[in-house]
């Protein structure tokens, strides 16, 4: 019998109700508001459907002749779930938010279109198919981010996501070509099976094309610009951009994670922009007075924090953090006009425990003890951890040695002591729970983090020490932030060092503009 799986009908029934919406684009569109939300459920449906479907058939494949169209797997099934849910949460707050708006059935049309086009890339069995979804999603985003045209920030910020969104998609054409003449395939499947023959040449040079078609899918450092200015476009467009649009690039790195595994430099590359885009993207993030804006930042941060798990091979571990941070960054923007009312309403707490540099260092020394004792336990229940997976829980560690900081200072009460502490350790277990989780339901569908050499080693102790050493002066800022030359240090951060305005002069967004 012919396999054909369910959840390929999903994008088809989006893009068809988007039409409804795209011919009459005006205010109200009448019963057509219903359809909006009605058509993400139908396709979170159908996700479920081809969850069962997947289950009594295993991994599955439709072509079209010789092409591969639409894959059936666990990863593009996780991906299917998240990307319509999301979507039917963007699609049901925007029916309120832009009610009235002139044009709020084009804004209603244009999502469900975005949705439809995230469908197919997370489906996609062929590079073929996963570029063509990739140029119809800047397609959408771009029209979004131009809702209100008249906004000057909203064209600058529509023309940097072309240039850098289309940058990519040249990236990846051109390591599509590279691949078929160096394997001659372009099927997802094949691509990425397990071999222990030699890469050739043009595929090493092909992987290479990919990682920075990825970077510059997820905003990374220095591009990121755009994606601060995303705040020009209604609030459900960044929270949409969390439906596998901003974090396209992990998914496209996911995806192919059995083929880029193969290249070591490349994954070395991964590291290096990663690790210092979201270190970068966390320090300006603390800048921020705006809500949105400290969002936006974050998700530079946690793009930059998704790539380096790509680029330790933690590949199960970066599709986990892929799914919930979409549920929680979209969440937050969408609840974003609550943040100042819910922040009010907080009691407004008595003088802050400033930890001075022993408790500092007792708390850092504490967090990863308590940690280590962790991992002993899970590394005896679950079997042995990689270098890799033990670092990255080290990193997560250093976050919660800030609020142990303030807990060891001399003026903190006991009970805020005990909290903290009990807060490292719950963290940890976090860590490793969710990482078996991760591993039980995505494992087998990806490849495992490789033996650490000479050169993995060496990416591992630089990303231990960096996020280290920035933590531990994060938690030491209270001491010198009062100096005079803090002042002027945060208003250089806050600005990004100018990055963004750099990138704008050079693409003459600071001239007059004009309506596109």
């Amino acid at each position: 019998m012919t396999f054909f799986p369910f959840i390929a009908v999903a994008p088809l029934l989006l893009l068809a109700t988007a039409l409804c919406f795209l011919v009459r684009p005006g205010r109200r569109p009448g019963r057509l508001l219903g359809l909006a939300e009605a058509a993400p459920v139908a396709a979170l449906g159908l996700g479920v459907v081809g969850l069962f479907q997947f289950r009594i058939t295993g991994p599955q494949i439709l072509t079209l002749g010789d092409v591969a169209l639409v894959r059936l797997d666990a990863i593009s099934m996780t991906l299917v779930l998240l990307v319509s849910f999301v979507g039917w949460g963007v699609s049901r707050y925007a029916r309120r938010y832009l009610d009235g708006e002139p044009r709020e059935g084009r804004f209603h049309g244009l999502t469900l279109a975005a949705i439809a086009f995230v469908l197919v890339l997370a489906q996609a069995a062929s590079l073929p198919v996963l570029i063509a979804s990739f140029v119809a999603i800047g397609l959408a985003l771009r029209q979004l981010l131009l809702f209100y045209p008249d906004r000057p920030e909203a064209l600058r910020a529509a023309a940097k996501f072309t240039r850098v969104w289309g940058a990519g998609d040249a990236a990846l054409v051109l390591a599509a070509i590279l691949l078929w003449q160096s394997t001659g395939t372009v099927d997802i499947a094949t691509l990425t099976a397990t071999t222990s023959l030699p890469v050739p040449v043009t595929a090493q040079i092909a992987i290479g094309v990919l990682v920075l078609a990825a970077v510059l899918k997820t905003a990374a450092f220095p591009l990121h610009g755009w994606l601060t200015e995303v705040m020009e476009a209604p609030t459900p467009v960044s929270a949409l951009l969390h439906a596998g649009i901003i974090n396209a690039g992990g998914v496209l790195l996911i995806t192919l994670a059995g083929l880029v595994e193969r290249s070591p430099g490349a994954l070395a590359a991964l590291v290096m922009i990663g690790g210092f885009t979201a270190l970068f993207g966390a320090l300006v993030m603390l800048t921020q007075s705006a809500v949105k804006t400290a969002l936006a930042w974050s998700t530079v941060a946690q793009m930059g924090f998704m790539l380096l798990q790509c680029g330790l091979g933690l590949w199960a571990l970066a599709l986990l953090h892929l799914v919930a941070h979409s549920l929680y960054k979209a969440h937050a923007f969408l609840a974003s006009g609550e943040a100042v009312r819910a922040v009010n309403a907080i009691r407004k707490p008595g003088p802050v425990a400033v930890p001075d540099v022993g408790a500092v260092a007792r708390s850092f020394a504490l967090a990863l003890a308590l940690y280590i004792g962790v991992a002993v336990g899970f590394t005896w229940l679950a079997g042995e951890k990689s270098p890799q997976a033990l670092a990255l829980g080290a990193i997560l560690i250093f976050g919660v040695s800030y609020l142990i900081a303030q807990g060891l200072a001399d003026a903190a009460p006991g009970a805020l002591t005990r909290r903290t502490i009990v807060a490292s350790v719950c963290t940890a277990l976090a860590y490793f729970g969710f990482q078996v989780l991760a591993l039980a339901v995505w494992g087998p569908a990806l490849p495992a983090a490789s033996v650490a050499g000479p050169l993995e080693w060496a990416l591992i102790v630089l990303a231990v020490l960096s996020f280290g050493l920035v933590a531990f002066a994060q938690a030491l800022f209270p001491l010198w932030a009062h100096h005079p030359a803090t002042a002027g240090l945060r208003v250089h951060v806050a600005n990004g060092f100018y990055l963004n305005a750099l990138l704008d002069r050079l693409i003459g967004g600071f001239r007059a503009p004009t309506r596109p």
